[in-house]
């Protein structure tokens, strides 16, 4: 038996699904009756989606179209940070929404601390954009992922690694 339980937290998104979710949305928008022959579309490179339409209430729908897609498909919405809205070429307007991967360094210290104030007996880490926590206990482990879970952080966690 292992003298020292650890896991990781971290916040990723897969590209793969936000991919399949562009595709089921721009698919939806082709379809629906509101949107027939307006200039909406969303496009996905880089980790950045940018989406665009005639004006700013169809942007707004194809953004809500796109979340419940995102949302059906298992994607964290709390990853994306969102872009002002800005005028485009054609009387369009666009909205740039970036994909957030990892954990910053901000978010992490303020995770480190909430950690080392709940006086769990447990270790806590920054490994780059992601944390290790190590401790004797499972349930104290166990504990600190209710703990991190319920921390009201604007990104969503994923605990993994788990030893």
């Amino acid at each position: 038996m292992a003298s020292e339980y650890s896991f990781d937290v971290v916040s990723k998104v897969d590209m793969a699904e936000v991919n399949n979710a562009v595709t089921q949305a721009l698919r939806e928008i082709e379809t629906r009756f509101d949107f027939k022959g307006s200039k909406s579309n969303i496009t996905f490179e880089n980790e950045q989606l940018v989406v665009s339409s005639e004006d700013e209430y169809k942007l707004k729908s194809v953004i809500d179209i796109l979340q419940s897609k995102l949302i059906k498909r298992g994607v964290p919405i709390l990853n994306m940070d969102y872009g002002k809205i800005e005028p485009a070429s054609g009387a369009t307007v666009r909205q740039n929404i970036k994909l957030k991967q990892g954990i910053d360094q901000e978010h992490a210290k303020k995770m480190n601390i909430l950690i080392r104030d709940s006086k769990l007996k447990v270790k806590s880490q920054i490994q780059g954009d992601q944390l290790r926590i190590t401790g004797k206990s499972k349930d104290d482990l166990q504990a600190v992922m209710t703990l991190l879970r319920g921390a009201g952080l604007p990104l969503e966690l994923q605990f993994s690694n788990y030893r």
